[in-house]
């Protein structure tokens, strides 16, 4: 910086130095400048941060536009999987219905053979004891679902023979028989009523073949003879059958046990019409709204 001497006044040896005005005016505009440039500086980098700042915010926002676009997605989903889920709800409501329905129906067939043997069986303990009073639990209804009559002397041992003492039992057995078949209704749900015949385990099983068949035919051949109306007009519904010694009741070796062994059972064969419906109706219904429709119930015996 350059100086200058000032005057010297009177009586004064002091040197004064004063700036001229051009240096101050230089400093000045040096300070200015230098606060000129930091402020550019400052603004070039407010700038800078500025523009990357906009550009997050613009990413920011351009994720924010494709996660709200997402998010619409996912609910117009959720929405069409509840809308489903809901379909799908109610189709197995309606399905666990019928499947009920269904259910209900073929229990309601499964009952029809109880329901006759039951029949049967009151009907024969009914004739039986007209036919023999004071004697009780003549028949029964064995484990097998079959009605075995409480008769074990009906034939003599290796005999086919009926005896003499087992004829009440079954010209009552007869006259059960015919009762039962009288009913349109119970007849209607019986396919064969089974003669079965039984042996005991003693003799070779040829032997107990061939005696077996020839008791159920005995007894088959005079129940009809016992009651004409049997075979004239539900001889149809009739069959005997052989088991030889293979389905004893007691399967013990002593007297006892072989007496309860020789043995005639009557077995009731329901039709199994009325299930094929049902089961072919509900298989092959055209859809689930019309399933409940097309497996409604059939009337027993309906054609």
């Amino acid at each position: 910086m350059r100086k200058r001497r000032a005057i010297l006044s009177d009586g004064d040896d002091t040197h004064v130095i004063w700036p001229s005005f051009t240096d101050v005016m230089s400093t000045m505009a040096l300070v200015l400048f230098v606060l000129m440039l930091l402020a550019y500086v400052r603004n070039l980098v407010s700038a800078k941060r500025l523009e990357a700042l906009g550009h997050q915010i613009d990413v920011s926002q351009h994720q924010l536009g494709d996660l709200r676009s997402e998010i619409v997605t996912a609910r117009a989903a959720l929405a069409d999987s509840r809308a489903k889920l809901q379909d799908r709800e109610a189709v197995v409501q309606q399905e666990a219905r019928e499947l009920d329905t269904l259910h209900g129906q073929l229990e309601s067939i499964a009952v029809i053979r109880v329901t006759v043997l039951n029949k049967l069986k009151a009907a024969i303990e009914e004739q039986l004891g007209a036919s023999r009073p004071g004697v009780t639990n003549l028949v029964s209804i064995g484990d097998n679902g079959n009605i075995v009559v409480n008769e074990s002397l009906v034939f003599e041992t290796n005999s086919y023979a009926i005896k003499p003492e087992a004829r009440p039992t079954l010209d009552a057995l007869a006259k059960a028989l015919a009762n039962v078949l009288a009913d349109p209704e119970t007849r209607a749900n019986i396919d064969t009523i089974l003669i079965q015949g039984h042996t005991d385990d003693r003799g070779s099983a040829a032997f107990n073949w061939d005696l077996s068949a020839k008791r159920a035919t005995a007894v088959l051949d005079y129940v009809f003879h016992a009651d004409r109306s049997l075979a004239d007009s539900y001889g149809s519904f009739f069959a005997a059958s052989a088991y030889s010694k293979f389905r004893p009741i007691n399967p013990a070796e002593n007297e006892d046990a072989y007496r309860q062994n020789r043995r005639i059972e009557i077995a009731v064969v329901a039709k199994d019409d009325n299930v094929r419906r049902i089961i072919d109706a509900y298989s092959h219904a055209p859809d689930t709204a019309n399933a409940t429709d097309a497996a409604a119930p059939v009337p027993p015996g309906a054609p």
